[in-house]
């Protein structure tokens, strides 16, 4: 039979710790072998039995951000977990960027957790899915408002070509309709592409007909 997966528990509420420990180790891959309330015990845990999992909240004594980031820092081969009431969207961006594998709610039934925590084991990552669909949904608005920024970064003439090539037309027919050279296009297409942050110009114009929604001044 494979090893267990030997986890450590922190968070500052004794009862709701003691419900988990007894929920993670009701199954037979599954230990959790020691057991804190703050941050300084969850380096001082890692220090001792260097666990596979650390189970951390985030409001406890000394801020599991913080602990999940001198785990990442220190012990690379712990893989921190968010347990959290919080459904605060910095509180997850900020866990993962400390380092957290996983970030998940108090809410979740017990097989649902068990489940979660082998899967990081093995070497998924997880987001509470409600949480995920708000964090990808203000992905997207950011990543239009960069769009927008890119856009605000051409010149005149590149505005104009860019809107030609978003009416399909060719390097050579955007060069007839500026009275410019072919040549002179395909520079100032490169110089596009470049600002845009694309790979080709067909990208260029699909970003162009997202954000450019009115006639050209």
């Amino acid at each position: 039979m494979a090893d267990t997966v030997r986890i450590v528990l922190i968070d500052d509420h004794p009862l709701f710790r003691n419900g988990v420990a007894n929920t993670i180790n009701a199954d037979a891959e599954l230990e959790v072998i020691a057991e804190g309330a703050s941050a300084a015990d969850a380096y001082r845990l890692a220090l001792e039995v260097l666990p596979d999992i650390m189970l951390l909240d985030i409001s406890m004594p000394g801020g599991g951000i913080n602990a999940a980031r001198t785990l990442a820092t220190a012990f690379p081969v712990i893989k921190s977990i968010m347990l959290t009431v919080s459904e605060d969207d910095d509180d997850v961006v900020n866990s993962l960027q400390a380092g957290a594998r996983g970030y998940i709610l108090k809410g979740i039934g017990g097989p649902e957790l068990i489940e979660v925590v082998k899967n990081i084991s093995r070497g998924d990552s997880y987001v509470s899915p409600g949480l995920a669909a708000r964090l990808l949904a203000r992905d997207k608005a950011q990543s239009a408002n960069t769009g927008e920024d890119l856009l605000a970064d051409l010149t005149h003439r590149e505005d104009q070509i860019l809107k030609l090539v978003a009416k399909g037309l060719s390097n050579k027919e955007i060069g007839l309709e500026l009275a410019i050279t072919e040549k002179t296009v395909k520079h100032y297409m490169t110089n596009i592409l470049q600002k845009l942050q694309v790979r080709n110009r067909v990208e260029a114009a699909l970003l162009a007909h997202d954000h450019r929604k009115g006639p050209s001044g």
